[in-house]
C-alpha cells in the first residue's frame, strides 16, 4: 500500500520522532503556531521539551505505540533516532507519510521566498544574526535556528512576510532538499565524514551541489571563493577581501568595530556585539544580504550593535574583576580556533583555559590531529570523556588518545564527575567550557563555584 502525498494545507496531526531536537521543535513550532495539533516523542526530558508541553504540544519519553494519537496527517523525524526505533518502524508499515526533518523543510522553502545560511561553522549565529537584522530593518521575515535566541528566546521566529530564513544543514546532505531563493557558503570545511567519506565529497557532493540550488545570489566566504568561483550567480564577502568586506577591524574598549565596504557602500566605525574576527565576518554576510532589501543603515548599525547572540555561542556566563567564564558550542577544529582566537583578542595578557568534550567518536577520529594543535592554543586545558551522542564507541578511539597527542604542559585528563575537583587547584582567569555535548549541564555548577571562589 502506497503513502498518501501530502501538502501543508491537509494537515491537521502532526507528529514528530525526536521533537526535542533544536531543528525539530522548531518545525514543531512552527505547526503549532498554524493551529495544528502537534504530539512526539523524545528519548530526554529537557528544559526545550518542558517548554514545547507548556506550549501546549503533548510528548512521552518512552518507546511506545499506544502513546501514538489517533489520526495522524504526517510523521516528521531526525535521522538522530535509529531506524528500528519502534514507532518509527510501526509509522514506515502503515499508509501515513513520513518525511525526514530536511524534507518538511524542503516543503516548507517551497512556499515562502527561502534564505538558507549554510557551511561548516557559524550557521546558528549567522542565520540568527540576520533575522535579528531584517526585523530592526522593518522586513517581518519568519526563522528556523539552530539554537535558542537570546533575542527572540526561542528557535523558531514568526514573521508575516513572504521571507523565511533556514539554516540550511550539510549533515545527511539536508541542504539538498531546500529551495533557496538567496543562499550562503559560510565555509566548507571537512566535517561529517560519517556521511561523505571524505573532504572532496563534502565539498563536491554537498555544498557545490547545494550551490547550484541557490536561484539568485549566492555569498561565499573568500576564503572558499577559489572552489565557488565558477558559479555565475556567487559573489564574495569577508574580511580585507570579497566584494562585501570588512576593513579596519580592531577592538577598541572590549569591543569589535569594523568598516562595511561594497559595491556603492561604506559604512564606518560599526560595532559588533559579539566578539571574534569570525563573528565579523558572519556580520559581513548578514549587511550584504541586507542590502538587497535597501533596509536602513542606522536600524542595521542599531540592530548589529544591540544584537546579543545565541545560548553556547561565546556565551559570557560570569564575569568579576578576576574571573571570566564564557561558555562555547565548538565542536571542530576551527570552531576552537575561532574561539580561543576571541577570547586572545579581547584578553590579550590574561592566561585562557579551556574544558572540552569531544563530541562524537568518529569526529575525534578524523580530526584528532587538527583537535591537538587547536587545543595547544590554550594556556591550560582540562580534557574531559568524548560524548557519544548517536554513536558506539570506535576501538581506540577515546580522549587518552587525544590528550598523548596535544603538546601542552599544562593539561588535565579528566571526568565530568572530577572536573570541579580539578578546577579548584587551578587558576582561573579566562574560562571556556568547550563542546556540542552534555558539557552544558556543568555550566551552572562551574559558574555558581567562581561566584563563590574567594
Amino acid at each position: 500500500m502506497g503513502k498518501k502525498q501530502i501538502n501543508l494545507e491537509d494537515i491537521k496531526v502532526v507528529y514528530f520522532i525526536g521533537i526535542g531536537g533544536i531543528g525539530m521543535s522548531a518545525i514543531a513550532r512552527f505547526m503549532n503556531k498554524r493551529g495544528i495539533q502537534v504530539a512526539g516523542y523524545d528519548k530526554t526530558i529537557t528544559t526545550l521539551t518542558k517548554t514545547l508541553e507548556s506550549e501546549g504540544m503533548q510528548i512521552h519519553y518512552k518507546e511506545n505505540i499506544e502513546a501514538l494519537p489517533a489520526a495522524v496527517d504526517l510523521v516528521v523525524y531526525t535521522p538522530a533516532v535509529p531506524k528500528n526505533h519502534v514507532e518509527l518502524e510501526y509509522f514506515q508499515q502503515e499508509t501515513t507519510p513520513v518525511m525526514k526533518r530536511a524534507e518538511v523543510l524542503g516543503l516548507l522553502s517551497r512556499s515562502l521566498n527561502c534564505i538558507g545560511i549554510a557551511g561548516t561553522h557559524g550557521k546558528t549565529t549567522t542565520s540568527t544574526l540576520l533575522t535579528y537584522l531584517l526585523k530592526a530593518g522593518g522586513l517581518d521575515v519568519s526563522a528556523f535556528l539552530g539554537g535558542i535566541s537570546k533575542d527572540f528566546q526561542s528557535n523558531y521566529v514568526a514573521g508575516n512576510s513572504d521571507w523565511l530564513v533556514v539554516e540550511a544543514d550539510e549533515y545527511d546532505r539536508s541542504f539538498l532538499h531546500l529551495n533557496p531563493k538567496l543562499g550562503s557558503i559560510l565555509s566548507a570545511d571537512a566535517d561529517h565524514l560519517d556521511i561523505y567519506g571524505d573532504a572532496e565529497e563534502i565539498l563536491t557532493g554537498g555544498f557545490m551541489a547545494y550551490a547550484n540550488l541557490v536561484e539568485d545570489q549566492l555569498y561565499v566566504n573568500s576564503a572558499f571563493w577559489e572552489d565557488f568561483s565558477g558559479v555565475d550567480k556567487a559573489v564574495s564577502y569577508g574580511i580585507d577581501s570579497g566584494s562585501w568586506r570588512a576593513e579596519r577591524v580592531r577592538v577598541e574598549e572590549g569591543r569589535f568595530c569594523f568598516d562595511f565596504v561594497g559595491p556603492g557602500v561604506l559604512w564606518k566605525d560599526l560595532i559588533m556585539a559579539l566578539p571574534g574576527r569570525h563573528n565579523i565576518e558572519n556580520a559581513v554576510l548578514a549587511l550584504s544580504i541586507c542590502q538587497r532589501f535597501n533596509l536602513d543603515e542606522k536600524a542595521l548599525r542599531n540592530g548589529l550593535e544591540s544584537f546579543k547572540g545565541i545560548a553556547r555561542r561565546f556565551e559570557r556566563i560570569y564575569e568579576d574583576e578576576t574571573h571570566v567564564y564564557i561558555d562555547d558550542y565548538a565542536h571542530h577544529p576551527t570552531e576552537l580556533d575561532a574561539a580561543i582566537l576571541a577570547a586572545r583578542d579581547l584578553y590579550p595578557e590574561r592566561r585562557i583555559t579551556g574544558i572540552f568534550q569531544p563530541h562524537l567518536f568518529s569526529r575525534t577520529k578524523d580530526f584528532i590531529d587538527g583537535f591537538a594543535r587547536s587545543l595547544e592554543k590554550l594556556d591550560q586545558l582540562f580534557l574531559l570523556d568524548i560524548y557519544p551522542a548517536r554513536e558506539a564507541p570506535i576501538p581506540g578511539v577515546d580522549s587518552a588518545l587525544l590528550f598523548e597527542k596535544i603538546k601542552l604542559e599544562n593539561k588535565v585528563l579528566c571526568t565530568k564527575d572530577s572536573l570541579l575537583t580539578e578546577l579548584k587547584k587551578n587558576r582561573l582567569d579566562v574560562l571556556l567550557t568547550l563542546g556540542a555535548g552534555d558539557i552544558d549541564t556543568l555550566v551552572i555548577p562551574i559558574s555558581k563555584y567562581l561566584k563563590t571562589k574567594l
